[in-house]
């Protein structure tokens, strides 16, 4: 029972106003966006930042419902995985975290890596390129999501693998967006 009280003072202690964890579909993303929307409404926050949150929200849960590895737990498998939003007083923070397989890290460091080199102008570069050049994975996805997640925050992306096994580590990502009134790309 501890472990409730526990589990609330860190919330607490880390500005979490969110937070699910579970399998992800796209009904739970569904639901967890219009939670969040209803939050931010009711937050008073000015337009354009509830805009950018709800867009690198977005980026980051089709992340983990697109790309989440399938990890067995206790002989059953899982897309298990864990999202929350962080509200300090400066800025938020959309955390997420999901199993991949180990195999796939260098290439996913490796565009991570090349995305946090860029400043504005290569992002939107970069941007335009996988949009002219890349074709869609069959994953759903073209690497687009971390590039759209980093212009609209305007900040670097924040990441760190866990391991979890011998085959699986835990993808950490955390995006801060500012509370200041910047443009953004």
């Amino acid at each position: 029972m501890r472990f409730i009280y526990d589990l609330h003072q860190s919330m607490i202690t880390h500005n979490v106003i969110l937070i699910y964890e579970g399998d992800f579909t796209q009904e739970t993303t569904k639901s967890i966006l219009s939670m969040a929307e209803r939050n931010l409404e009711s937050s008073g926050e000015e337009s354009g930042i509830k805009k950018r949150i709800f867009n690198v929200m977005v980026e980051a849960l089709q992340n983990i419902v697109k790309h989440s590895d399938e990890i067995e737990v206790d002989k059953s498998k899982s897309h298990a995985a864990i999202f929350l939003i962080g509200n300090e007083q400066s800025r938020y923070s959309i955390m997420s975290g999901n199993p991949v397989r180990k195999e796939n890290i260098p290439t996913l460091k490796n565009a991570l890596e090349k995305i946090n080199s860029l400043d504005k102008d290569g992002l939107k570069e970069l941007y335009k390129e996988i949009i002219k050049n890349t074709t869609i994975s069959e994953k759903g996805g073209a690497g687009l999501g971390f590039v759209d997640m980093a212009r609209k925050s305007g900040e670097k992306l924040e990441w760190d693998f866990v391991d979890v096994n011998e085959e699986y580590s835990f993808f950490c990502l955390k995006v801060n967006i500012a509370r200041a009134k910047e443009a953004v790309a």
